[in-house]
């Protein structure tokens, strides 16, 4: 097969880790006998810095003209420490999901039985949990009306949600479930807002649509405790925006660190397949960032994008094996063991990838 993959390595951190996934593609490429062909965009920060712009037009036709989007990261101290910066890079992640048409976001959340004392939580409470969340991205507070009154001293944030939107994240998260283990939680907060109460209704009336599939609903509170107390509780967990935002955050903690954990964000043209960390400015240009949640990102995009579950399997296998022997960056080293830079894991991967 050939792909043709957009690199939109973003800020900080984003084109080291970005860096070492095409590596890991491009190893898989040569082991199975693909070719690939990559164009490369600017967005957040540097996109600004360039155009002006968080997701230049430029930009966006390269993602339209691309079977599958590799990004990296947005954010910048310039603009974080700005409030009245009238551009901002995560702008340019919101625009880019919008104009794709990006709906849904997956976050798997599995453990690496050789990384399970690194989470903060229990050994016996994380063994063995793997689940996936699924965050709705293109509504809520994140999109909804915004601004200020009374001179500035009176904000708001519009959480606003149509039927539509939740029906088709809720029907991909339940045709997920049937291939998993076939369990749905819905997380909302119905007991007070009324968005959440869409949600319940609308979940309430799909779910005699999926018969083999158990729907349990829970609110959000109740749900980020639960990721604490009894992570293999979850299947598949499905919940708005912010609410997804903050609870895969969380999440990370299962792993043992926000550095393993990838995404896929899937919904009406190109996929975009990214980490879920940020763009860490304080790491950037050090050669010392994780760059296994980027390389896990390319394997579900070989999944999702490309339908190729034994290449997305093979690099999976190559950073398992890397976490085994320890060929990790200084986040997940074990005192007194070396810490290898994010080229050095990289190349690892990909060497791993060839030989195997």
């Amino acid at each position: 097969m050939k792909f043709k993959i957009a690199k939109l390595p973003g800020d900080g951190i984003g084109p080291e880790v970005v860096e070492q996934a095409v590596k890991a593609v491009d190893a898989i490429c040569a082991k199975f006998g693909h070719e690939v062909e990559y164009s490369f965009g600017y967005v957040g920060a540097c996109a600004i810095d360039k155009y002006g712009d968080a997701y230049p037009q430029e930009t966006h036709e390269t993602c339209l003209n691309a079977d599958a989007v590799l990004f990296g990261a947005v954010g910048d101290p310039k603009y974080d420490n700005n409030p009245t910066a009238k551009v901002r890079p995560e702008q340019g992640l919101l625009a880019m999901r919008k104009q794709l048409g990006l709906f849904a976001n997956l976050r798997p959340v599995e453990t690496f039985k050789s990384l399970v004392h690194k989470s903060p939580l229990k050994e016996e409470l994380v063994d063995g949990a793997d689940f996936l969340c699924m965050r709705e991205l293109t509504g809520g507070m994140y999109f909804g009306a915004k601004g200020r009154e009374d001179n500035g001293d009176t904000a708001y944030d519009t959480n606003l949600y149509h039927r539509y939107e939740v029906e088709r994240i809720l029907k991909l998260s339940y045709e997920y479930a049937r291939n998993r283990r076939k369990h749905l939680t819905v997380v909302d907060k119905a007991n007070v807002l009324e968005s959440s109460r869409l949600w319940r209704q609308v979940a309430q009336e799909m779910a005699p649509q999926y018969p083999d599939v158990e729907t349990d609903y829970m609110y959000v509170d109740n749900a980020a405790m639960k990721l604490i107390t009894g992570p293999k509780f979850f299947d598949v967990l499905v919940t708005e925006n912010t609410f997804g935002d903050i609870l895969t955050d969380e999440a990370s903690c299962v792993s043992g660190s926000m550095g393993l954990l990838a995404s896929a964000s899937v919904g009406e043209h190109t996929s975009v397949f990214e980490p879920i960390h940020g763009s860490y400015p304080q790491a950037a240009g050090k050669n010392i960032a994780n760059p296994l949640a980027t390389i896990l990102s390319a394997a579900m995009m070989f999944e999702y994008a490309f339908g190729l579950m034994e290449e997305g399997k093979a690099i999976r296998a190559a950073v398992a094996a890397s976490i085994d022997a320890n060929i990790v960056t200084e986040d997940l080293a074990a005192p007194g063991e070396k810490k290898y830079s994010t080229s050095e894991v990289g190349d690892w991967v990909a060497d791993y990838i060839s030989k195997n």
